[in-house]
């Protein structure tokens, strides 16, 4: 004779609760704000203004970076394990921007292709400083603190500038970026190796 299952509503209920839990789970990580700003792609092509942008930034330093590190004279710093250290790139432009975002790009891109370079300008105040700090402050134990006088000298200087010739009429904007690079021996003050980069945009007004 069949006989028609029982609801169990403990059960139902238990089972109820248990699905809750677990879809409380699988949510992401909550969200604030309704502003509308949203995430981009940082590699996507950059055209919000004449100005020099994100975009121009990746070009010159990947530009620089590929004929760079073709040259012998770094090829053979690489092996030999010489320093390279590098002068913020001189803002020749109209415009204001960070140049410095040219240099450590490019100095990246140098040391993940085996370049060693060593700091310069603001950061070698604070390497000076923390020297300083462990040798004559008295804070620090002697014989596990850092000596002065072990630092390294750099074989050569990177250095550059970067210009533009802005062009105007009544409907049309057009811009000119000129950026250059140069490798110079730091002993002998010879210029191994230069390269340049140009930018032309445009934009109606």
């Amino acid at each position: 004779m069949y006989t028609k299952p029982r609801f169990n509503l403990k059960a139902s209920l238990l089972v109820a609760a248990l699905a809750l839990v677990l879809t409380g789970c699988e949510t992401t990580s909550p969200t604030t704000g309704t502003s509308g700003v949203s995430y981009g792609d940082s590699k996507a092509v950059e055209t919000v203004t004449t100005d020099l942008g994100s975009t121009d930034i990746q070009m010159i330093s990947e530009k620089m970076t590929q004929g760079l590190i073709q040259t012998p004279e770094i090829q053979t710093l690489i092996k030999k394990r010489q320093l390279l250290m590098a002068s913020p790139v001189k803002n020749k432009t109209s415009e204001y921007f960070d140049t410095r975002l040219i240099t450590d790009t490019v100095l990246t891109q140098l040391q993940k292709n085996g370049v060693k370079y060593v700091i310069e300008g603001e950061d070698m105040q604070n390497q000076t400083d923390e020297l300083r700090r462990q040798n004559q402050s008295g804070l620090y134990d002697k014989s596990k603190s850092v000596k002065v006088g072990k630092m390294r000298g750099a074989k050569y200087r990177l250095d550059g500038s970067i210009s533009s010739i802005i062009k105007k009429t009544s409907d049309l904007k057009d811009v000119y970026y000129k950026m250059n690079l140069r490798l110079i021996e730091i002993e002998t003050g010879i210029v191994e190796w230069s390269d340049e980069k140009e930018i032309r945009k445009s934009a109606k007004r």
